[in-house]
């Protein structure tokens, strides 16, 4: 079958770059203020329709006036990488189509386009890969793992503790405020996708942790400046997103488990762990702030498979017949 061709217009006829950058910016604008979109996801959609942008204007390609023709080629081009032999993973072509297909229903809504390219767009299954877990075990080696009292020690326990006992994102454990938890009730309030909040319980151990850390290592680290965010860099300011990596990648290399973590590791052993010990299914969406609870069925999958390991591991007949 002869490969898809593109219509092609004169340069002069094609939208300009200015021009895409002006759709793109407007896309980008419905997608924070209707949608509620969080930053890092924004900034993800910019950077695959700008890859977009460029590959349309080598080509003098309008993007106003592609086919699905043309659509199909730019995903065969994403799929190998623009043909230099790096295949993306199915996983990020796929979230690039996802944009493109969102970017064009955009587009269809504003009456700037009487078709979408992307309708009917064959795009590689994402494969259902299930995320790292830790065991108990190995989650008390990793909190243990932040000795001595330097204000840094105090804030490191404190911020594992929380991470573990409210299954929190990376981005909500850097985004908590002062006014975010009541150590005393026992009750933290995290800010998730689209600005979504929701009240998660707080252990006893994080409770101490917190209160250590407000007590002995938080007053150190702001050198009295008056800052709103709970967690705290040596500087005195908001904790980021890559301080909070290294923090937990630090950690993990003491507890020997480099190579086993990331800042959602331990969401997923606190997702895990609650409904291996019976949690309800419902509680724990609310719990991990998933709009679908098909999103947290993925935990019962993985307890699952948990549970056959060590069956086969243990049982006396799993290994005969």
């Amino acid at each position: 079958m002869p490969p898809a061709t593109v219509t092609s217009v004169p340069a002069s006829e094609v939208l300009d770059g200015a021009r895409f950058e002006s759709l793109l910016l407007e896309f980008l604008a419905y997608l924070e203020l209707e949608r509620g979109l969080s930053r890092n996801t924004l900034n993800a959609y910019r950077t695959d329709l700008l890859q977009y942008g460029d590959y349309l204007r080598e080509r003098a390609i309008d993007p106003l006036t592609i086919d699905s023709a043309g659509m199909s080629e730019y995903v065969a081009d994403l799929t190998d990488a623009g043909g230099n032999g790096n295949r993306l993973a199915p996983s990020t072509v796929h979230r690039k189509t996802a944009a493109l297909r969102s970017f064009y229903k955009h587009l269809r809504r504003e009456e700037l386009v009487d078709d979408d390219p992307t309708a009917g767009l064959a795009t590689p299954r994402r494969s259902k890969k299930l995320p790292n877990v830790l065991n108990q075990a190995e989650v008390s080696r990793l909190l243990a793992t932040p000795s001595g009292d330097s204000p840094q020690a105090y804030r490191d326990r404190a911020i594992l503790e929380v991470m573990y006992a409210c299954g929190l994102r990376a981005s909500e454990v850097i985004g908590l405020e002062m006014t975010d938890i009541d150590p005393y009730e026992g009750m933290l309030r995290a800010r998730g996708k689209g600005s979504k909040e929701r009240i998660v319980p707080l252990g006893r151990q994080a409770i101490a942790a917190l209160q250590g850390y407000l007590r002995s290592g938080r007053p150190e680290l702001s050198r009295g400046r008056s800052e709103k965010a709970l967690f705290l860099n040596f500087r005195g300011h908001r904790l980021t997103r890559q301080g909070l990596y290294k923090i937990v990648q630090g950690h993990a290399k003491t507890a020997g488990l480099e190579d086993r973590m990331s800042p959602h590791t331990l969401r997923h052993s606190f997702a895990t762990h609650l409904l291996a010990g019976g949690c309800d299914l419902r509680a724990v969406q609310e719990m991990l702030g998933h709009a679908d609870v098909a999103t947290t069925q993925m935990y019962t999958h993985l307890t699952g498979q948990q549970l056959r390991d060590v069956y086969y591991a243990s049982h006396p007949r799993a290994q005969t017949g």
